[in-house]
């Protein structure tokens, strides 16, 4: 009897506001791992977003156009429903530093406990891009740099879309 092996399916969540290059190779890392990988954009209403969920999920898809494994959907509940809703049993998640550490295991044991089948998988951060964070590019941004200097913490559009919101 033939079988037919299971879809290893994973979700990458977040507020990407903005994708950073640090977020795009975590992507790239684990859309080799995974069958199918969710870009999961995170709709919290306890967050200012610089970016609206659609203009998020239009700069992801622009930034991957070559990630053919990789759909991106956005997510105003928690991500362990969404999981459940989507069959998905395995979270991605990127580590930094070492505090990010602390706060990650946490957040694997409150989604365990939640959905008992799901499995975090964590993946330590590319050195050189370990220190970039949405929230600094977001403060350089402010302070007017040229699209080439954005271009250091994020892709190209990104840059351009970035250097457009804060401008106006």
């Amino acid at each position: 009897m033939k079988t037919t092996p299971l879809m290893r399916k994973a979700v990458y969540p977040g507020s990407f506001d903005p994708l950073t290059k640090g977020h795009v190779d975590l992507i790239e890392r684990a859309a080799r791992i995974f069958d199918e990988l969710t870009v999961l954009v995170a709709i919290s209403s306890q967050k200012q977003a610089l970016f609206s969920p659609q203009e998020r999920i239009s700069l992801i898809q622009e930034s991957l156009p070559h990630l053919h494994n990789v759909r991106v959907a956005s997510y105003s509940g928690l991500t362990t429903d969404y999981m459940k809703q989507e069959n998905i049993q395995v979270l991605v998640r990127g580590l930094r530093q070492v505090e990010d550490f602390e706060y990650e295991r946490s957040m694997a044991q409150y989604n365990a406990t939640l959905q008992e089948n799901i499995e975090t998988v964590m993946l330590y951060a590319n050195p050189s891009l370990a220190f970039i964070s949405s929230r600094g590019v977001k403060e350089v941004a402010r302070h007017n740099p040229t699209v080439e200097d954005l271009g250091h913490f994020v892709t190209p559009i990104v840059a351009q879309a970035l250097k457009a919101k804060v401008k106006g």
